[in-house]
């Protein structure tokens, strides 16, 4: 019996902060047992500096990571697709579980205004994260 590893995709325009931030605590959260992809409709060159403060106050260190580009392979490769504010910008698969997470823009923002913004990811990551390995 193959057993099937769950995988889901998290959105956001730039993917430098909340996608980052959440992939980042599924990766983590999950130990391998879900397979992670993050993705923007237009990635920044680089990474929020401020999203990565946040996660290395967690332990989870997402400095290696990169802004990728959405693409269609990308969503329909993944089981669970998680949008961040991304709009008509994020392609809709039939067959594909979609959730839109209604979250504060990181860019900008100072440490003590991401905090909040990260622990709602990290709840919500969590929840998911139980719904997609039970």
């Amino acid at each position: 019996m193959t057993t099937h590893t769950p995988s889901v995709i998290f959105v956001c325009v730039h993917n430098a902060g909340r996608s980052q931030m959440a992939a980042g605590y599924m990766r983590h959260l999950s130990g391998g047992a879900v397979e992670v992809r993050s993705a923007g409709s237009m990635p920044k060159d680089q990474i929020n500096p401020v999203a990565v403060e946040a996660m290395l106050e967690e332990g989870i260190d997402i400095r290696e990571e990169q802004p990728k580009v959405l693409t269609p392979e990308a969503v329909q490769a993944s089981d669970a697709v998680i949008t961040m504010g991304c709009g008509d910008a994020c392609p809709i698969y039939p067959g594909k579980r979609y959730e839109d997470w209604e979250l504060d823009d990181p860019a900008g923002q100072g440490i003590d205004s991401v905090r909040p913004i990260r622990d709602e990811i990290k709840r919500r990551v969590t929840a998911l994260l139980a719904d997609l390995t039970s």
